[in-house]
């Protein structure tokens, strides 16, 4: 049996930036997929769940960004997006979406692990589906 298709691990960032967004652009882009995983998630594995999540996708994106490291720090109760929108908005655009899509990533394997693909796939589907700003430039359908 084939694996089912995972979707692109940019796709959070793709459908809400154009190409050459600026960095602020990048972290605006962040700061809301991480509010929308938090509407996705919370419900299902609650407010701390979703702040260890995301302390730990922190810890594990900093071993290759190292202007990512100590974000994780000190987050108790909610996620500190503030402090993530002017550590990403401070990067280069590409390390900002690097970095990014790096998050995104290392959130992704951490819950795809705890509850599997399939049902990772039907939490994230909301976050990772298109957005009004439409489809990136080389997904457009002609």
């Amino acid at each position: 049996m084939e694996a089912p298709k995972r979707p692109p691990i940019t796709a959070p960032l793709a459908h809400r930036i154009d190409a050459g967004a600026q960095a602020s652009q990048i972290a605006e882009a962040i700061e809301a997929t991480w509010l929308e995983i938090h509407v996705a998630l919370t419900p299902i594995v609650g407010e701390r769940g979703l702040v260890a999540l995301y302390k730990r996708s922190l810890y594990l994106a900093a071993s290759a960004h190292p202007w990512l490291e100590g974000l994780h720090e000190g987050v108790q109760s909610k996620m500190d997006l503030a402090g993530l929108k002017a550590a990403v908005s401070q990067q280069s655009s590409a390390d900002a979406a690097a970095g990014g899509c790096d998050i995104f990533r290392a959130f992704h394997d951490l819950l795809e692990s705890m509850v599997g693909p399939s049902l990772t796939e039907r939490l994230l589907r909301s976050v990772w589906a298109l957005h009004p700003h439409g489809p990136a430039a080389q997904d457009k359908i002609t």
